[in-house]
């Protein structure tokens, strides 16, 4: 159970559509959920992008300024969750993988300055209290400015990059600028580059936690919503967002005893308690 915070830099690195792959691969027990808030103040790319346009802006952040003001946060919150989890075959949903779309329009930030903290102690609450786990896509700049708290809340936080010059040199502030927000962040990999993950780490000062695959075509079934191939789900970029889910979840519980191992002690007496 952790909630985990991902950011990107410039140079496309594809931050959407490694959190969908994640939210898709990642490895549930009965009776719990992953859910995935695109809190990227640039703007919702999975509305348009895998949905394509399907459900308009009933569903999302927008909303939820607007529950806020109305203290109705909280419950509302659960109302704006989409399904992800539905899988061929099957004869009922298992509502185990659940979505909060981003904002429609960037002006739309503006409304939410108070709402992103109230996020922050959502995001802990389901943690603490269903066990479920949080994945919040921060987008290329979200780590920073009035949505930045929601990284500093965050049991983890990790920057994906491309193993490209372009992309590293980009990474290189990105990850210095985290460092002196949030602490220790890690890094996730898309190999696109020529660059090995011993020289990501070297440039970047910080641990590489886990690689994608560089997919485009497989990727665009998640960024644009193109035919799912068969298979799908066994795809090289599917078989490594899995192991990446159970690395990424390995860290955060591991930073988050180190920072507060009382806590960590009482959650694990209440989980056993249940």
């Amino acid at each position: 159970m952790a909630v985990i915070a991902l950011a990107g830099c410039s140079g496309a690195p594809g931050v959407t559509t490694t959190a969908l792959a994640l939210l898709m691969a990642w490895p549930l027990e009965p009776g719990r959920r992953m859910i995935l808030a695109e809190c990227d103040p640039d703007g919702s790319a999975v509305l348009h992008g895998l949905l394509q346009g399907t459900l308009g802006d009933r569903y999302g952040l927008r909303n939820l300024s607007i529950a806020a003001r109305q203290g109705d946060l909280g419950d509302s919150f659960w109302r704006q969750l989409i399904d992800l989890s539905g899988e061929e075959g099957a004869q009922e949903p298992a509502h185990d993988r659940l979505l909060l779309p981003g904002i429609t329009d960037p002006v739309q930030a503006a409304s939410l300055g108070s709402v992103w903290k109230a996020l922050g102690v959502i995001f802990h609450g389901i943690d603490a209290e269903h066990g479920h786990d949080v994945l919040i896509d921060l987008g290329r700049r979200g780590a920073f400015g009035p949505s930045g708290g929601l990284a500093e809340q965050a049991d983890a936080v990790f920057v994906l990059v491309r193993n490209t010059l372009r992309c590293l040199q980009a990474a290189e502030g990105r990850v210095r600028a985290l460092q002196e927000r949030v602490g220790d962040v890690g890094v996730v990999v898309v190999n696109e580059g020529p660059y090995p993950a011993g020289e990501v780490q070297r440039v970047l000062q910080v641990p590489v936690v886990a690689t994608l695959p560089y997919a485009p075509d497989d990727a665009r079934v998640l960024s644009d919503g193109a035919e799912q191939p068969r298979r799908f789900e066994k795809s090289p970029l599917m078989k490594a967002a899995r192991t990446c889910s159970t690395l990424l979840v390995q860290r955060a519980a591991v930073r988050r005893a180190r920072l507060d191992p009382g806590l960590r002690a009482a959650g694990g007496e209440v989980a056993r308690a249940r």
